[in-house]
């Protein structure tokens, strides 16, 4: 739970839209875990691509 944590973290930190490579170099977690983090985070509706490859939390 702590990624999940730390990507709503980041992307509520950034304001905009992110890409998972975003993600991981603003955050310092592996974009591998990232990624899998991405996957799951949004089949549990937590976060939401606005447009293709880019995420944001769900407001």
């Amino acid at each position: 739970m702590e990624t999940f944590d730390t990507i709503i973290k980041t992307l509520n930190e950034a304001n905009e839209p992110l890409k998972g490579g975003q993600i991981a170099e603003k955050s310092g977690i592996d974009k591998k875990e990232v990624d899998k983090a991405i996957k799951k985070m949004i089949k549990e509706e937590k976060i939401y691509s606005p447009k293709r490859c880019f995420y944001d939390v769900k407001k």
